[in-house]
């Protein structure tokens, strides 16, 4: 099988294409043969190391896990004798956290990891992106922010995987969104919900008089210290991109039980959690309350080519990594 493969940290060019033997499912597991797979800021920013601190979870001088990738989905083609949820011939999609290997053409996995059946009415393609920008923005929306009918929220970073998700997931709860993206953009997160829409190259939202409940910077370019002044009483600032200012803020600011930043590294919650917000997740996809956005698709070999694109910072939603070219 075809791998997707990472021996140390650095540029896209880093990433080779591998020939493994398919692995064998532990009595526990079950092999899934893998349509789709997701292709990630995140992958990019483990793949070169950064930030540094990261290393303490992917590995000091070099990534422990070296096949890459965490989101998946694909068909069940074997599974362990005491596997009891799933059947072989099951549509299945789901993410590997800090076991990565999902960039690839088969991959093991627990039965009671982070996995469902996949939506009849999705495709594959759509299915391996869930567990990277919807689930970490129904985690900040849900989780952090608990955020309710009535709540006005500004989305630094609309037009992303992150962004695309959290538009949507804000106005089915009912709040009053703003996006920021480029004006090329503009079209897109207005078909995804958002009341008002922002040209970051334009306007500095930071200097507007508008405040808000929340501001959710799925990209982290700003900080609690900027948004300060954009937060009504009480608000909350809530980035997933950790910063050493995020961290000192988060420590600080509950204290002072004002306005208050807030940081969640969704991958690293417990199974159960992330398994709990995927099930509601699911439910959200049957009912076609949400779509996925997708901005391009690579086959396998195309990797180092997937990673060049996300580093340009162009990115609109998702990235897609095909198996079967």
């Amino acid at each position: 099988m075809k791998v997707a493969y990472c021996t140390k940290y650095g540029s896209p060019e880093v990433i080779q294409v591998k020939q493994f033997e398919i692995p064998t499912p532990k009595e526990n597991e079950i092999l899934v043969k893998v349509f789709a797979a997701s292709v990630t800021t995140a992958d990019s920013m483990m793949r070169s190391g950064t930030p540094f601190y990261g290393r303490l979870f992917l590995g000091l001088t070099k990534p422990k896990n070296p096949i890459m990738g965490t989101g998946f989905a694909g068909e069940i083609v074997a599974i362990g004798n005491k596997v009891s949820l799933f059947e072989i011939g099951d549509e299945v999609f789901g993410e590997t956290t800090l076991n990565f290997s999902a960039n690839a053409e088969y991959l093991v996995i627990n039965e009671n990891g982070i996995l469902d059946v996949k939506p009849k009415n999705i495709s594959f393609k759509e299915a391996a992106l869930v567990c990277d920008g919807l689930l970490t923005s129904y985690n900040f929306l849900t989780n952090i922010g608990k955020i309710k009918p009535g709540d006005e929220i500004l989305i630094n970073g609309a037009s992303g995987s992150l962004g695309t998700a959290a538009v949507q997931l804000a106005k089915h709860f009912g709040a009053k969104v703003t996006g920021v993206c480029s004006t090329s953009n503009f079209a897109l997160v207005k078909s995804l919900g958002a009341d008002a829409v922002i040209d970051y190259k334009m306007d500095d939202f930071t200097k507007a008089a508008n405040k808000y409940d929340f501001i959710y910077d799925t990209i982290g370019k700003s900080s609690f210290t900027k948004c300060k002044k954009s937060l009504k009483k009480n608000g909350v600032y809530m980035s997933p991109v950790l910063s050493m200012d995020l961290l000192f803020d988060s420590i600080r600011t509950p204290i002072m039980k004002k306005k208050i930043a807030k940081f969640s590294a969704t991958g690293l919650l417990k199974e159960n959690e992330l398994k709990e917000m995927l099930e509601t997740i699911t439910e959200l996809l049957v009912s076609d309350i949400i779509q996925m956005v997708i901005d391009k698709e690579f086959v396998i070999k195309e990797i180092q080519k997937a990673h060049q694109y996300i580093d340009t910072g162009r990115k609109r939603g998702n990235i897609v990594l095909v198996m079967n070219e």
